[in-house]
């Protein structure tokens, strides 16, 4: 009996997978969103709890009140260095919740939540103009914290919500 040689085929070449294969965006808008809408919930509770205890015992904040607690909270550095952790933390749950809407790539579209919160932050901080109240110090530490913080959240999100730091 003789045998028929047969020549194998040669698997498919490997291609390399493009960066926003897989990308869906409305998980990406839904986190830039709660991303937003954290970030400016938890900065005013910071400001009303703790720059502006006396006009809330007062009776309510006036116009001008609300006005010097600003100045005051980002004239102080222990402020900026809350902030800038409220804002990492809001970030990386925006993060987390376009991973978990992604049900894929959760690190990917975690990042980019961070990617549209920084262009936000960049417009909102271009709007201002010359009026920018932010210490240059602050606005690199929120460039290079911002996709991170997303990317973490997307981390958290692939690793099904378990918050544990050992393998």
């Amino acid at each position: 009996m003789a045998r028929s040689y047969q020549p194998q085929q040669s698997p498919p070449p490997i291609e390399p997978r493009g960066f926003f294969t897989g990308v869906k965006i409305r998980p990406i808008i839904v986190g830039a969103v709660v991303d937003y809408l954290a970030t400016y919930a938890f900065t005013i509770l910071y400001l009303i709890f703790f720059f502006m205890k006396e006009p809330l015992e007062g009776g309510g904040p006036s116009q001008e009140a609300f006005e010097k607690a600003v100045g005051e909270m980002l004239s102080s550095p222990e402020a900026l260095i809350a902030l800038s952790v409220i804002g990492a933390f809001c970030t990386a749950l925006g993060g987390y919740v376009a991973g978990r809407l992604a049900k894929a790539d959760q690190i990917k579209h975690g990042a980019l939540v961070g990617v549209v919160s920084l262009v936000l932050g960049a417009l909102q901080m271009s709007m201002l103009g010359e009026a920018n109240p932010l210490p240059y110090w602050y606005e690199i530490v929120a460039y290079i914290v911002t996709i991170p913080a997303g990317a973490l959240g997307g981390y958290f999100a692939q690793a099904g919500g378990e918050f544990r730091l050992s393998a």
